[in-house]
């Protein structure tokens, strides 16, 4: 299992670092579909996605009270999700974890 993590973890490393580095993850993933990579491809794609959507509504208030929240919670996805990467672990991001697995299950 370990060799699994190791020879994905570039690709799951990539994933988390925009939106750029998760379309790379997934074409270095897509011949040996490594499925440590995969998991946090998916993971790291929900994360973007969510930034993306949120960061629509959040631009509509023009307040930092609002914005700020926002980055905070992102930021504390992304790190939490590159740190399981580096470290060769699976942890599903919190809150919306899970539903990225489902969302994005084509991905392997």
């Amino acid at each position: 299992m370990e060799s699994v993590a190791n020879e994905g973890k570039a690709a799951a490393i990539w994933a988390y670092l925009t939106i750029i580095g998760t379309i790379i993850a997934y074409f270095l993933n897509n011949d040996s579909k490594n499925p440590f990579a995969s998991f946090h491809i998916r993971q790291g794609l929900g994360i973007h996605i969510t930034f993306y959507l949120l960061g629509m509504i959040v631009s509509w208030f023009n307040s930092w009270l609002i914005s700020a929240p926002f980055y905070i919670f992102i930021v504390v996805l992304v790190g939490y999700g590159l740190i399981g990467a580096i470290q060769g672990e699976r942890n599903e991001v919190p809150i919306l974890g899970k539903q990225f697995q489902k969302w994005f299950s084509t991905i392997n």
